[in-house]
């Protein structure tokens, strides 16, 4: 096997990976959001500051992945961030 087909091999595998790992993210983002949503006024102070928290970091989490795969494709090595939030 050449170079070239090990790379781009390796780069499509990379690329499932990490839009897989975005995936799941976002979903558990979007858990997070729903509990809230769900819990509304019930759901402890405490408890709802947390939910915030994990959402930001799956949030981060996707972003990055995002990322990884912008920049694996980017021309010069280098991307532009277009990380556009929709609360």
């Amino acid at each position: 096997m050449s170079n070239d087909t090990r790379d781009t091999l390796n780069t499509i595998k990379d690329d499932v990976r990490d839009g897989a790992d975005e995936v799941k993210h976002r979903a558990q983002a979007t858990g997070e959001r729903l509990s809230r949503d769900v819990q509304g006024d019930h759901m402890p102070l405490t408890d709802r500051i947390a939910s915030n928290v994990k959402e930001a970091g799956h949030t981060i989490a996707a972003d990055f992945d995002k990322t990884k795969r912008d920049v694996r494709h980017s021309d010069d090595g280098t991307a532009t961030a277009n990380v556009v939030r929709e609360d």
